[in-house]
Order: structure tokens, then C-alpha cells, then sequence
């Protein structure tokens, strides 16, 4: 069996290669049982990726090649241990080295020592190297990124970097349909678990710890879910009624939607479309255990033809394939992963979707528009070139008073460690 190191190696050279994502490389190794290691050294690696990737070019008397990418996320490792992680010296440097064998690299093994003993030896000097580098190296960021955050969130900018820095916090979704907040909250106290309300939504919960959901009190039976605040405040923006139709477009994994179903007992029938099989079946997992129905169907739900039935929508919710660029926390492979190039295809992605989802909707019916997103080009930008396209759709602002109005929408910023997500929100009617 391969060791954690080994494994994690591995993940993060596919990931330097542009290959999966951190989640489903992870999902190979649940049973491994070592898995939570394997865990924390992949997100750690992704969190600091380009600030250590700098060190071991400092360290590194040649570049390594293109097929040693293993060997590059073995040095990234070997650099957190010493540097994030309290795993002692010795054995971070010792146990990183051996790990070159497993990885039939045995001629590394003199290599990665020189580079962590190095390491130890010269920290305070890189460490006021690091100093003297920009921005995009000092917060571990890629360029183009810190580029787009630091011209369109000028004010923010630094804090977004520092947050999407920080780990993130487990915040659950009390069912409000079952028991008000407050009653769940005096059953975290009973249960000795500590904890700080939402100010956002009236269903959310701060964990100071995360816990495993088995650990959770009332999880089994549908009392309360684990769901970011951001996406809590979903439902009510969309202005349920009862008797009324509503699609989730792009469901999986199902929080949204289940929230949805929690917050108005009496919608004539519900439909969520999602193209993943595999993330479809936590969509059916969730309704399960909260005992929820809706119609889940596998399909492009931009291909009408495949699942549509005909009969309009009375409220839409597009939570629309982005750059995740608002999760960063929770998924720091996207520094690795994402582009320019990417945000560009995915922007394309997003109109085709609303172009495509927007004859679905009822006369007088709402849309909601939303993404993970903290970048223009994936949220106004989409909505002002909707509209310019259908006259029968207008843009309805969202009245709140949290985050930052934008033109066509409404964004909240990953700015505080216990705190939501970064989120935008656009609500259209159709005239």
C-alpha cells in the first residue's frame, strides 16, 4: 500500500498537470487509513502551493522536469511539514525522503535530503526572500487571479487573499420545517459542541470545530444538513409559493434544493437536472434522509429535448458551472486549476445555459441566477448580456442588506474565516 506521502505526490502532480480535481483523486483513497493525512497534506499543499513551489526553486540548484512532477509535489510536502505542520524535523525530512522509493525514484532520495536540510538551514533568508516577491508568490495565489481580484475588489483585495487562505468553518442548515434554530441549538449545547449563529440566514450555524456528520445530534433524521450560509440564503431569495413549480438546474450534490423543499411544504412538484450520475446520487441521498420527493433526472439540462416535459416553471434555480473562485478555501485546487482561458469558456457556458433554461419559465416566473464565483466576467457580465439578448426578461434587484450591490446582482465576499462563502446573486423575472 502506498504511503500518504506517496499518494499525495501523486495528486498533486496530476493536479500541476491539469488533471481531475483534489475531490476526486481523494475519493480513490477513502479507505485508506492513512486518508486523513492524505487529506491534509493535499489541501495544505494546494492552500501554499506557489509559496512553497517558490522555495524549492530557491532550493533547487537545476529545474526539475516535466516527468518529476511527483517529485516536485514530494518537495512541496516535505516543505509544508516543516513549514505549516508540526510533524518534527526529523521525521518530515526522513519519512519525505524514503517516500522517493515508493515513487521508483530511489536516485531522488539524496536530492530531496539536500533540499529540506537546506531548507532548515537557510528559512530565515528565504523567508525574507519570500518578502521581496509579489503578491501572487507572498499569498500563494496564481497571477492571472490575484491580477483579476486586485482590479475589480480593490478595497477587498487584501483580505480576499488572507481568507482564501484560511480553513474553512463546517456551518449546518437547521430544517426550520422540523425546529427553529434556537431549539437546535440548545441540543449542540447539551451535547457539549460549541458554536456561533449566522448573521445572514436564519437557519445557519457556525461549528468552532468541524465534526464527522455521525457526531452530529438529529443528522440521521433530517434535523439539520451541513451547508455553507451563502447558499442558505437561496430559498428565500426566490420567493416561494405554495402550489408552485420549481426546477434546480444544476442540483447535485442537493443542498440547495433540499432547502428549497424545507422551506415551502406545498410546491405542486419539484425537478432537479443534473448531468453527473455520480454527483446525482447524493442529490437522492440527501432527499432520503430529509424525506423529500422531487423528480432527479440525469441530463444536459440545456438539451430541453432530453428532460423537459413542456410545462413551464414558476421559479427557476441556475446555479450556474463556475470558476468556484468564491470557494477557494474549501477547494484550493482551484489555484492550480483554473484560467483565464477557463473563465472565458465557462462565461460562454453560463449564457448558453440561461438562453437555453430561460423558455422554461412561466410568464411572471423569477430566475434565479447564481454562482460561486467572485469574478465579473461569470456574474454581471452574464446577466447584462442576457439581457441585452430577451426583451421579456427583467433584472430584479435583490433588496438585502449584506454584501456588495453590483450592477446586475448581488455578491458576498469570503472575507472572515467564520463567515459565508463568497456568492453572487441575480434574480430575473419574465415580463
Amino acid at each position: 500500500m502506498s504511503s500518504a506521502r506517496v499518494i499525495a505526490a501523486r495528486t498533486i502532480a496530476a493536479l500541476v498537470d491539469n488533471k481531475g480535481s483534489l475531490s476526486s483523486h481523494l475519493e480513490k483513497h477513502r479507505a485508506h487509513p492513512e486518508f486523513q493525512l492524505i487529506q491534509e497534506y493535499c489541501y495544505g499543499c494546494c492552500r501554499w502551493f506557489f509559496l512553497l513551489q517558490f522555495f524549492v526553486e530557491c532550493l533547487l540548484k537545476k529545474p526539475l522536469k516535466d516527468k518529476d512532477a511527483d517529485l516536485l509535489g514530494l518537495l512541496i510536502i516535505g516543505l509544508y511539514q516543516l513549514r505549516q505542520m508540526r510533524t518534527p524535523d526529523h521525521a518530515a525530512i526522513n519519512e519525505t525522503v524514503e517516500a522517493a522509493i515508493q515513487l521508483k525514484k530511489p536516485w531522488a532520495k539524496a536530492l530531496i535530503n539536500a533540499v529540506l536540510r537546506n531548507y532548515l538551514r537557510q528559512q530565515q533568508d528565504l523567508e525574507a526572500q519570500l518578502a521581496k516577491q509579489s503578491e501572487a508568490v507572498r499569498h500563494s495565489h496564481p497571477a492571472w487571479l490575484v491580477s483579476a481580484l486586485k482590479q475589480q475588489w480593490p478595497g477587498e483585495f487584501d483580505a480576499l487573499l488572507l481568507a482564501n487562505n484560511q480553513r474553512p468553518p463546517m456551518t449546518l442548515r437547521v430544517n426550520l420545517g422540523r425546529l427553529s434554530r434556537d431549539s437546535y441549538a440548545e441540543t449542540l449545547v447539551e451535547a457539549g459542541v460549541k458554536f456561533s449563529v449566522g448573521q445572514l440566514a436564519e437557519s445557519a450555524i457556525y461549528l468552532d470545530q468541524p465534526l464527522d456528520i455521525s457526531e452530529l445530534p438529529g443528522f440521521e433524521s433530517g434535523l439539520v444538513s451541513v451547508q455553507d450560509e451563502a447558499s442558505q440564503l437561496v430559498a428565500a431569495l426566490l420567493d416561494l409559493k405554495p402550489e408552485q413549480r420549481v426546477l434546480d438546474a444544476c442540483a447535485a450534490p442537493g443542498g440547495k434544493l433540499c432547502h428549497i423543499l424545507e422551506s415551502e411544504h406545498s410546491l405542486t412538484g419539484a425537478v432537479a437536472i443534473d448531468l453527473n450520475a455520480t454527483r446525482l446520487e447524493r442529490v437522492n441521498e440527501n432527499l432520503n434522509r430529509l424525506q423529500l420527493d422531487a423528480v432527479v433526472k440525469q441530463a444536459d439540462s440545456g438539451d430541453l429535448q432530453s428532460w423537459w416535459d413542456g410545462k413551464p416553471f414558476d421559479r427557476i434555480l441556475l446555479d450556474a458551472p463556475c470558476s468556484a473562485t468564491g470557494v477557494i478555501r474549501r477547494h484550493p485546487d482551484i489555484k492550480l486549476l483554473r484560467s483565464n482561458a477557463a473563465i472565458t469558456k465557462l462565461q460562454q457556458q453560463q449564457l448558453q445555459l440561461l438562453d437555453s433554461l430561460w423558455p422554461c419559465l412561466a410568464g411572471g416566473g423569477r430566475l434565479l441566477y447564481t454562482t460561486c464565483s467572485v469574478l465579473n466576467e461569470e456574474n454581471s457580465e452574464v446577466i447584462d448580456r442576457f439581457l441585452a439578448n430577451h426583451g421579456d426578461a427583467k433584472y430584479e434587484g435583490v433588496t438585502a442588506d449584506w454584501g456588495v450591490e453590483c450592477s446586475y446582482g448581488r455578491q458576498l465576499l469570503p472575507l472572515e474565516q467564520i463567515g459565508p462563502d463568497g456568492f453572487f446573486y441575480s434574480l430575473l423575472r419574465k415580463r
